[in-house]
């Protein structure tokens, strides 16, 4: 039986994939969280799986600020992967205050590579979580590859850049068995109320207007909307999994969706499921939004070619979402 150590379990991604492998493995999971605003256990009580599975979980409350100490060390013993999704993620915040991001993804993340450095000797693989926002800004029809020059543009970003240059400097210091991972705008129920998705679905079943950013000419009028290109979190648990198992030490693998779309198609889909109006709201995007891009896009061919696609399309995955907020809706703002 495999032992996984998985940080921010109980975040948005860290609750799908914990579903994934009590679903599909027989795996042990032990899970390394502070339960913060990010962080709610409920998400994994709240699991299909957790009464019949539970005693394959294992928790250990830590904020990755600080070194694990040893009694945390042993309650984690030794396990055969690390997936360390614990992060802070939110831009508009990264923007307000700065500093808790560099904490958290930089020094949080060296903590977690120390721990596996000196304790971990059978490790097989440290995965580090990061984003399409390290690359910046992408041109129409330029598709960013593993290995191209990092240009971020916001805190958060910048953060996440630091994060994978760590990981990898412990590689190849080390011999410690990182790869890094970029994934596009993940998108699911446990989601929090703030992302667009949910937040849409809020402002719908209200029928209050729904913040649209896009660049404007000095009329006010629209000329681009910002863009996205959108994956499932469920996808992003499957792609996780594949990675444990085919992943080179030292490389970098993009997780991308299959399905890009402005963020005014998105709503609209979003109130067609519904069955009520779309009321938009056109922002003005560099004044409304400084430091954060119009468009992200990955190339997805390296894992492609590996063999991974996301199973399902984004109509199917998106009423499921939507689907499922109805059903719950004190997830909602």
């Amino acid at each position: 039986m495999k032992r996984i150590l998985l940080t921010g379990a109980c975040g948005f991604l860290g609750a799908h994939l914990v579903s994934k492998i009590l679903r599909d493995t027989d795996w042990e999971i032990v899970i390394l969280d502070r339960l913060d605003i990010s962080g709610n256990l409920n998400r994994i009580h709240m699991l299909p799986e957790y009464e019949s599975e539970k005693t394959r979980l294992t928790f250990v409350w830590h904020d990755l600020k600080a070194p694990i100490n040893e009694m945390n060390a042993r309650e984690i013993g030794q396990v055969d992967y690390i997936v360390h999704m614990a992060a802070s993620t939110h831009v508009d915040r990264s923007i307000d205050d700065p500093l808790p991001f560099v904490m958290d993804n930089v020094v949080g993340t060296t903590n977690l590579l120390q721990f596996a450095r000196l304790t971990q000797k059978n490790l097989k693989l440290f995965l580090n979580f990061s984003t399409d926002e390290v690359f910046g800004p992408a041109a129409p029809g330029v598709y960013h590859k593993e290995g191209d020059p990092h240009n971020p543009t916001n805190p958060y970003s910048a953060a996440k850049s630091g994060q994978e240059k760590i990981g990898y400097a412990f590689f190849k210091t080390h011999n410690l068995p990182v790869i890094n991972t970029h994934t596009m705008n993940v998108y699911g129920f446990f989601q929090l109320g703030e992302k667009f998705i949910p937040k849409c679905i809020s402002k719908v079943l209200k029928q209050q207007p729904m913040p649209m950013y896009a660049t404007t000419d000095d009329k006010g009028n629209v000329t681009q909307i910002s863009s996205r290109v959108w994956i499932y979190a469920p996808h992003v648990a499957e792609a996780v999994m594949f990675l444990l198992e085919k992943a080179t030490p030292g490389e970098e693998y993009n997780i991308i969706g299959n399905d890009e779309y402005d963020i005014l198609t998105l709503a609209n889909k979003i109130a067609k499921i519904i069955n009520k109006p779309l009321i938009p709201e056109f922002l003005g995007f560099y004044n409304a939004r400084p430091g954060h891009d119009l468009a992200y896009r990955l190339s997805g061919k390296k894992i492609k070619d590996m063999g991974w696609t996301p199973s399902s399309d984004i109509d199917t995955a998106l009423k499921e979402t939507v689907e499922w907020y109805l059903a719950h809706p004190n997830w909602l703002i």
